[in-house]
């Protein structure tokens, strides 16, 4: 169960599809020598070259730099997905860079090396990745500002979303001479480590579902159905036929791996959830829980089992085979990905993000097992989570008291919301909520069928970002 919970967050085996009005002749892209470890009181002088993308176009001396914290992927596909800091920056003349994360994309400290071991990895931490963007500002700022860091913080406002929010806000708050301010978009800094909000995603989930024309209630009726079909080797046959499987089922390992591919597209459906057509982690139609939901209508548990499974499987074509292109699906939920081998170490390492379901969501029931969490990841990298309060603990992520100027901004409907900050911490560490936004849809460039909350919340981040580079 440990690949069902962990491509949530980043999007992971993400389209490289291009966006026609953010294209790479939009942007230069560098690279700088960073220290692979930048804490070892032994450290050698072992450096390798971290990405960045580069936009200068809006930039006038004296301007901002809007700096955009990368995720558990490659940097080009952030920068291809959030355009409200290339949307802004004419009206702040501001420089805009979106910073690679370590391991991911082309930032490679060991090479082709880098994702082949655990051993490689040691140095795949936040703290080691915050550190690497403070790098990249540093030789930024000493390019265009002129000076050195002296009596005042570089003008550099920090962008993230989901897990590269969590980093913008620990960014500010481990380098407040180095970042005026963090708009965190999605950033579910309350989900890591927090049993409390175990059952919360998935309820989530459940009621975007329910919401469109109740389609929950099939789903929610489905598993069972499915488990009851697959125990024999015709059902496995006929369940291979209609979801047109690329390899048939042929034992209960793979009819787990159909279940567990079953769920994540449905969240990935409700973490997608944008009211036009995207290509951010596969093609997806306008509204993609709706249309999924259309071809469900009038289906049920009470009908035909078999009935009910095509009924699904056609559902599906809007998430697996929107191009119309695909002849089987490809079902697999074992990480194959090289950057999937990394991402599950950063959660079992760091961020571990205990999700569960139950009786009352349209999930199977699943508990959450920290002791079997912890085995499986001994097992596969050689090593144990930290301590249950580690990471929130150093980065200060309960302890919001004693920070300032981040926008921390969610939507709705978006899965990740519970495990965000959702009230007003003080009044420059402030929650924006966004209803019937899904995950850090603020951030994507604008469109025309955005809502009145998505462009009042873009509006509300560049007031704060006005106020704290003291605009009038």
């Amino acid at each position: 169960m440990l690949a069902k919970f962990l491509k949530f967050l980043l999007l992971l085996n993400i389209s490289q599809a291009k966006s026609a009005k953010y294209d790479n002749r939009n942007y230069q892209e560098l690279l700088l020598d960073v220290p692979i470890d930048h804490f070892s009181l032994t450290k050698s002088n072992e450096t390798f070259k971290l990405r960045y993308l580069i936009v200068e176009r809006f930039y006038l001396k004296g301007g901002p730099t809007f700096f955009y914290c990368g995720n558990e992927a490659d940097i080009t596909v952030f920068y291809e997905n959030t355009g409200f800091l290339l949307d802004i920056a004419p009206t702040f003349n501001a420089l805009v860079i979106f910073a690679e994360h370590r391991y991911y994309g082309q930032s490679m400290p060991y090479g082709a090396s880098s994702l082949t071991s655990p051993e490689a990895l040691r140095y795949l931490t936040t703290f080691q990745a915050l550190a690497d963007f403070v790098c990249v500002i540093d030789a930024v700022a000493k390019k265009y500002y002129d000076t050195m860091l002296t009596n005042d913080t570089y003008p550099i406002i920090a962008f993230g979303g989901s897990y590269g929010g969590m980093l913008a806000a620990w960014l500010r708050m481990m380098y407040p001479h180095v970042v005026l301010g963090a708009v965190a978009s999605s950033a579910p800094l309350l989900q890591v480590n927090n049993l409390q909000l175990c059952e919360a995603f998935y309820d989530t989930v459940t009621r975007v579902y329910t919401n469109n024309d109740n389609c929950s209630h099939p789903l929610r009726g489905s598993w069972d159905i499915l488990r009851d079909l697959t125990a024999s080797d015709e059902g496995k046959r006929e369940i291979s036929e209609i979801f047109r499987l690329c390899k048939p089922l042929q034992s209960e390992e793979d009819v787990n791996s159909l279940v567990d591919s079953l769920a994540n597209i449905y969240v990935n459906l409700a973490t997608l959830n944008y009211p036009y057509s995207t290509r951010f982690l596969t093609p997806l139609p306008a509204n993609p829980v709706k249309s999924f939901c259309d071809k469900l209508k009038g289906h049920g548990p009470a009908e035909s089992s078999l009935d009910l499974m095509r009924a699904i499987s056609s559902a599906l074509e809007v998430a697996t085979n929107y191009s119309g292109a695909l002849k089987c699906n490809n079902i697999e939920t074992n990480p194959s990905e090289p950057t999937d081998y990394a991402w599950n170490f950063q959660i079992c390492f760091e961020l571990i993000m205990p999700i569960c379901s139950s009786s009352a969501d349209m999930f199977e029931p699943t508990k959450w097992d920290y002791a079997k969490f912890s085995n499986e990841c001994s097992k596969k990298y050689r090593v144990k989570p930290y301590s249950v309060e580690h990471v929130l603990l150093l980065h200060g992520g309960k302890m919001l008291k004693y920070a300032s100027n981040i926008v921390f901004s969610n939507g709705l409907i978006d899965p990740w919301f519970s495990g965000g900050i959702l009230r007003n911490v003080s009044e420059s560490v402030v929650a924006i909520l966004i209803p019937g936004a899904a995950h850090h849809h603020d951030l994507r460039g604008a469109n025309p069928v955005d809502s009145k909350y998505v462009t009042d919340a873009r509006k509300f981040h560049e007031n704060q970002i006005r106020k704290w580079l003291n605009i009038p």
